[in-house]
């Protein structure tokens, strides 16, 4: 079964706006919690290398988990747009500056070291929707299920606002599922 794009596209307006219209001490509050929740996630003690995304659009601000992740000496990479309207991920220091893509969201540079996808311990990836089936419903662009198709390796996990949770979405048969989500309330383990 398919979703009509249509539908797709108004159930991200629909969802965008919900996420918008959290509130700053809300959504700090969340993105520590998230951070909290995430050493459950099954491997998280031994992972190394953890690919997070730069929060754009009213997204579960990631800093507190990169800032865990570095307590805890563990490599962050960061998402940086590469031809085909695919991903490459690439390795995050401190000192480091980002540099803006074409979207206005800030990305390492080309002197930072790339490590290929199936070589990650964790990828948390950014949401607009998700399912308990371990549907995630993105931004549209399709640039993480161009990545991350027929790829083996990394623990998928979506972060997200509880407010997130869909119903009744049909997966495609290029979406790629997630096998957890993180909210501001734990860490669940979804039925892919």
């Amino acid at each position: 079964m398919s979703t009509d794009a249509g539908d797709r596209a108004a159930l991200r307006r629909k969802l965008r706006s919900r996420r918008s219209a959290l509130d700053a001490t809300f959504r700090a509050a969340a993105a520590a919690s998230a951070a909290a929740h995430i050493t459950r996630l099954p491997g998280w003690a031994a992972a190394q290398r953890v690919a997070l995304y730069w929060p754009n659009d009213g997204e579960i601000d990631t800093t507190a988990l990169i800032q865990l992740c570095r307590k805890h000496n563990k490599q962050v990479y960061l998402p940086v747009l590469a031809p085909g309207s695919t991903l490459v991920f690439r390795a995050w220091l401190p000192d480091q500056p980002l540099l803006n893509n074409r979207f206005n969201i800030p990305e390492p540079g080309q002197n930072c070291p790339e490590h290929p996808v199936s070589g990650l311990d964790v990828l948390i990836l950014p949401v607009v929707g998700w399912q308990r089936d371990g549907c995630r419903l993105g931004m549209g662009g399709g640039f993480y299920d161009r990545t991350l198709a027929s790829v083996e390796g990394p623990r998928y996990v979506g972060l997200a606002y509880q407010c997130q949770e869909i119903t009744g979405l049909a997966m495609e048969r290029w979406d790629v599922g997630l096998e957890y989500v993180l909210t501001e309330t734990g860490l669940q383990r979804l039925s892919t």
